[in-house]
């Protein structure tokens, strides 16, 4: 709970008019390289988060812990969200094992 997640600087993202969060990742590297030229890929992939995932998103800042981010989370969506922290935590770990975060040192 006391993890500060943060955004991977290697990655841009956007929002639309809704504030739906769209990341863009560049596919980069000789595999990826092959799979645009002969299956057709794109160069690059456009992950669109949902209502959740993109508040949860904009939250991460560098600066806000696991538990502030829940307690956000809680005040935006109320019982809608409920389990918060399980849920959060781990939607928090599967963006840390796709590399689309990493966390900050403590404050």
């Amino acid at each position: 709970m006391d993890f500060i997640p943060a955004c991977n600087p290697l990655y841009t993202w956007d929002a639309d008019k809704k504030g739906r969060v769209t990341v863009h990742v560049v596919n980069k590297g000789f595999y990826n390289w092959i799979a645009q030229k002969v299956f057709k890929r794109p160069r690059i992939s456009h992950i669109v988060l949902d209502e959740y995932g993109s508040f949860v998103w904009r939250q991460m800042d560098g600066t806000r812990n696991v538990h502030e981010i829940s307690k956000l989370v809680s005040a935006q969506f109320g019982k809608e969200a409920e389990p918060v922290v399980q849920r959060l935590v781990k939607y928090i770990q599967i963006l840390y094992q796709n590399k689309f975060i990493g966390y900050v040192k403590e404050k």
